[in-house]
């Protein structure tokens, strides 16, 4: 059974930088064309931040991120990260990092999150 553990939310200031981490244990990202970070704030739905095409190392970026948020491997492809720089109160939510054989299919594997708190 494939697991996503996110790692590095925290709380920091508005204008602020954060990196987020998710790593693939039981199994490694190969197997997957995939992977995106998504994040739900309280009362919100859960929103597209970007992803990755595992092969191509193609990205992409939801506008309200886009410029701020870059997502990288590092050189052995079993971590994805997502770096964040200059942080606004309304990127505060959960995010999460997900991983998926084709677009259409949709994410199929999801982690459990991880907490990002943006003070004004």
């Amino acid at each position: 059974q494939v697991q996503l553990v996110e790692s590095g939310g925290g709380s920091v200031q508005a204008g602020g930088s954060l990196r987020l981490s998710c790593a693939a244990s039981g199994r490694t990202f190969n197997s997957y064309s995939l992977v995106g970070w998504f994040r739900q704030a309280p009362g919100k739905e859960r929103e597209f931040v970007g992803r990755i095409n595992w092969s191509s190392g193609i990205t992409y970026y939801a506008n309200s991120v886009k410029g701020r948020f870059t997502i990288s491997t590092n050189n052995a492809r079993t971590t994805v990260s997502l770096q964040m720089n200059s942080l606004k109160p309304e990127d505060a939510a959960v995010y999460y990092c997900a991983a998926g054989i084709t677009l259409a299919g949709g994410y199929n594997t999801w982690g459990q999150g991880t907490q990002v708190t943006v003070s004004s």
